[in-house]
């Protein structure tokens, strides 16, 4: 029996969840007297949204009405990656929102270098878009996961699979 324990950093976003928020989103939108009559819009295309509306104000409003609803489903609204802000037709506006799967390799290797410079008796390894930390004390392991959630990191992160 191995003395080890570890667990996984994972970046992910539910995307059943991102889908109850944005039918909460969609409901909001509908019975707010500001939106009446507008062509507000928010779809789920694979990995990324679009948001539609009339103009650029009202857009920023269906996207803060949508990230407020993440926020209270537990989405992660960091692991959004903004597009510019484009002409749709009808004189309406819409906007591309990729959302971050997984942490990318620029990222990964900071936090590998974040968990080094703590001095913390853990090793950590990249698998894929993932990253693995392993160490015999679990206190340790409890202090690389506080470390990393007061870190500054631009994507959110999740711990998985520890044991």
């Amino acid at each position: 029996m191995s003395s080890e324990s570890s667990f996984d950093i994972v970046s992910k976003v539910d995307l059943q969840e991102l889908a109850n928020a944005i039918t909460q989103a969609e409901r909001e939108i509908e019975t707010r007297f500001d939106f009446k009559g507008s062509k507000s819009s928010i779809a789920l295309e694979k990995e990324e949204l679009v948001v539609g509306s009339d103009d650029d104000y009202k857009l920023k409003s269906v996207i803060d009405i949508l990230q407020s609803k993440m926020v209270k489903r537990g989405v992660p609204i960091k692991n959004m990656d903004f597009g510019k802000i484009e002409g749709a037709s009808g004189g309406t506006v819409k906007q591309r929102i990729k959302l971050r799967q997984g942490i990318e390799q620029d990222i990964s290797k900071k936090i590998n270098i974040l968990i080094r410079d703590s001095k913390l008796k853990v090793k950590s390894q990249i698998q894929g878009d993932q990253i693995r930390v392993t160490g015999k004390s679990r206190d340790d392991l409890q202090a690389v996961m506080a470390l990393l959630r007061g870190a500054d990191l631009p994507i959110e992160l999740q711990f998985t699979n520890y044991r």
